[in-house]
């Protein structure tokens, strides 16, 4: 896992329009996965495609503090 915000966003830029497997952690017990493609970063959000019914897509931005505190999972 990065330790740095600089090294979370370095990573994403690297993997702009791969497919990964997106965990956000609801609460205690409750964890919820989307597929997902990476589409955009920006100084201290990115943007993911999150894939619906059929070929539609679903557009949700995160901080990269998400990641850093785990509040959220990417695997690529």
């Amino acid at each position: 896992m990065p330790t740095a915000l600089a090294e979370i966003k370095d990573k994403l830029d690297a993997h702009i329009g791969d497919a990964v497997t997106l965990t956000t952690h609801e609460s205690r017990h409750r964890n919820i996965e989307h597929e997902a493609v990476i589409r955009e970063t920006f100084r201290s959000v990115f943007v993911l495609d999150l894939k619906q019914d059929g070929d539609q897509f679903d557009r949700a931005s995160f901080s990269y503090t998400d990641i850093l505190t785990n509040n959220i999972e990417l695997n690529f």
